[in-house]
């Protein structure tokens, strides 16, 4: 009797080959599992430190702000208490004053001393230079104020009808401005001591005539002066003496 090759085989003795394949398959399936859970739990491990730095930060940032922000105010306050400081101390200071000025001086001008002449009488002069009239006509206005009071020779002066009148007039008032202001002496007590009329340097011109010629042009000039007095001259005396007549 012959062996039958049969295709049957013990059950202790079947192939493993059906079962290595699943078994690949689940390791297969467990190791991206397990590869997924690492690379998962790396992060998550890591996660925690990396917030902790950044709330570190946070809090050094925000500490930093509130010093800068104490310093600026700390600042602020010594500026402040500066500029206070500074305001008390101008307040403190007197205000400078304008020099010659009369609502700031508190000092008290003294008047000056009025010159006097050898007599000890009080004098007061005015000059005017180079004026543009001849002297002798000048000289005959002036003659007319020499002597008189301030009030008599403004009074001919404003009704004398010469052109010199008006710039011997001047004169006058600033012969009694000078002894007003500078040595406080009242006009109604001065008086015309000296009245001098003096010849200055003659401009001259030409002038175009017939036949060609030229005839000179003297353009005169004058200094007026006029002396002032508290007390009453000889001319004065002569003066009322003409009048009574």
């Amino acid at each position: 009797m012959t062996d039958e090759p049969t295709d049957k085989q013990p059950e202790d003795e079947q192939p493993t080959g059906a079962a290595e394949p699943e078994e690949a398959a689940a390791e297969e399936a467990e190791a991206p599992v397990a590869e997924s859970a690492e690379e998962t739990g790396a992060p998550e491990s890591e996660a925690p430190a990396d917030t902790t730095a950044e709330a570190d930060d946070a809090d050094e940032a925000t500490a930093g702000d509130e010093a800068d922000a104490e310093a600026a105010a700390g600042d602020e306050v010594d500026a402040e208490a500066d500029a206070d400081a500074d305001e008390s101390d101008d307040a403190d200071e007197p205000a400078p004053k304008r020099r010659g000025s009369a609502e700031t001086s508190t000092r008290t001008a003294t008047p000056a001393t009025a010159p006097t002449n050898a007599d000890g009488d009080v004098e007061v002069r005015a000059t005017a230079r180079f004026v543009r009239r001849a002297p002798r006509k000048a000289r005959l206005v002036m003659d007319h104020i020499r002597g008189k009071s301030v009030a008599d020779a403004r009074a001919l002066l404003a009704h004398t009808p010469r052109a010199a009148a008006v710039d011997i007039s001047k004169l006058l008032e600033s012969a009694v401005a000078n002894a007003e202001n500078n040595f406080e002496l009242d006009p109604d007590d001065l008086r015309i001591h000296r009245a001098t009329v003096d010849e200055g340097p003659t401009i001259k011109r030409f002038r175009p005539r017939a036949l060609g010629r030229a005839t000179p042009i003297h353009k005169r000039t004058s200094h007026m002066t006029i002396t002032l007095t508290t007390t009453a001259t000889d001319g004065a005396a002569a003066g009322d003496r003409k009048a009574r007549k």
